[in-house]
């Protein structure tokens, strides 16, 4: 079984997507939900924060003069609908899930509360966190990093399109070298680019290890709940 029976998983919003690459795709959010609900089945406590790019692509819009504080606001929505996606999935499924967003949007997502988020956990609920850190200029990757240092979790799963942390981009470079295992400060000196520096920094302050995963391999749900060594965790 796994070391870690308290996680959040990081998600991009493509993977939600699909084969459409934009957008929700339901059948791709409802095969996640299936998979999600096995590790929370298992008895690990499971949140989550989505990303956004699937609705809006802030770089590509900057060119048209619209500001990146403006650009996330919208982000930080796409993030809202992600999270409400998976959501109405997961209770499709019988697993207890609620939303609590960074910007307050009742009825739709509660406003996160630190308190309220132990809590849901402890019953067994999936709590799915949106609208990022509610602030412009911080990645979902951040927002994740401060949500599990807040909730002292064990562990950020990252979920991504590779299995792993390699020295180069291995879809370009077919001489890219695996990595397994690196620290928080090899990372950022490195400038690994599978998650942001400000999350890295924070996961390192709050020693929480990263765990980086590749989430459209077969199986990788089960990786996680029998704690099978692959991908590559970064830590101290």
């Amino acid at each position: 079984m796994s070391n870690f029976k308290r996680i959040l998983l990081k998600l991009s919003g493509e993977v939600l997507a699909g084969e459409k690459k934009s957008g929700i795709d339901f059948k791709t959010v409802n095969d996640f939900a299936r998979k999600l609900a096995e590790i929370r089945n298992a008895g690990i406590e499971l949140s989550i924060v989505i990303g956004g790019g699937n609705m809006l692509r802030g770089r590509d819009a900057l060119d048209y003069g619209i500001d990146r504080a403006s650009l996330d606001s919208i982000g930080m929505l796409g993030t809202v609908m992600n999270s409400l996606a998976l959501k109405f999935s997961l209770e499709t499924l019988n697993v207890p899930a609620q939303v609590l967003s960074a910007v307050g949007m009742p009825p739709i997502a509660e406003l996160y509360n630190r308190e309220r988020a132990k809590s849901l956990l402890a019953s067994g609920n999936v709590v799915i966190f949106g609208a990022g850190t509610g602030h412009p200029f911080f990645s979902t990757d951040t927002a994740a990093a401060l949500r599990a240092s807040e909730l002292g979790l064990d562990c950020v799963v990252k979920g991504t399109k590779v299995n792993g942390i390699y020295t180069k981009d291995p879809a370009k470079f077919p001489d890219a070298e695996f990595l397994p295992e690196l620290t928080y400060s090899e990372a950022i000196t490195r400038n690994i680019e599978v998650m942001d520096t400000a999350a890295f920094a924070i996961c390192r302050e709050n020693k929480i290890p990263v765990w980086v995963i590749s989430v459209q391999e077969n199986g990788w749900e089960k990786n996680i709940i029998e704690g099978v060594k692959t991908g590559t965790i970064v830590k101290a």
